[in-house]
């Protein structure tokens, strides 16, 4: 994921904060701020094969800026309406996975929205487990939400 993709991706990121289930974030960020944020070693986009067209979006941040949590990381995916059940988000997932691993991070986690069971069950074939529940956690539009907290820790680090 580069700035080449920053459109797509932050149209992408729109979609899912405009579904209500997916972020507590009410507007998508300008780019500047979003790529700032995410680990540049640990973000991802899939393209279709046919077009090019962007399908979705993968990218890990940081949980703290203390080195004992080095290996920790929390991560987001948002797959396009249109390319939902296509296996997006698990290649996604997995292409992750797959560069957590070989940098040395042993916990991949998420908070989703325990409405958002689409997310819950990629989750879960993905490999992660739910933690529980963050009950009230913040507001959203002036209504308390919930999260379910989910982690993935590996088997070949730590």
């Amino acid at each position: 994921m580069n700035a080449v993709h920053a459109g797509d991706v932050l149209a992408i990121y729109q979609a899912g904060i405009d579904e209500g289930n997916a972020t507590f974030e009410t507007v998508a960020p300008d780019w500047s701020a979003f790529d700032a944020s995410k680990l540049p070693d640990h973000r991802w986009v899939a393209l279709d094969d046919c077009d090019g067209r962007l399908l979705g979006w993968v990218a890990a941040t940081a949980v703290s800026s203390l080195c004992v949590y080095a290996g920790v990381v929390e991560h987001s995916v948002y797959v396009h309406p249109e390319a939902r059940g296509r296996g997006v988000g698990r290649l996604l997932l997995d292409t992750l996975i797959a560069s957590t691993e070989a940098a040395g991070i042993w916990t991949v986690q998420s908070e989703i929205f325990p409405e958002n069971t689409a997310s819950l069950a990629l989750h879960a074939r993905a490999g992660f487990r739910v933690i529980g529940t963050r009950e009230r956690l913040a507001q959203q539009h002036g209504v308390w939400r919930d999260v379910t907290l989910l982690e993935r820790r590996s088997s070949v680090v730590g």
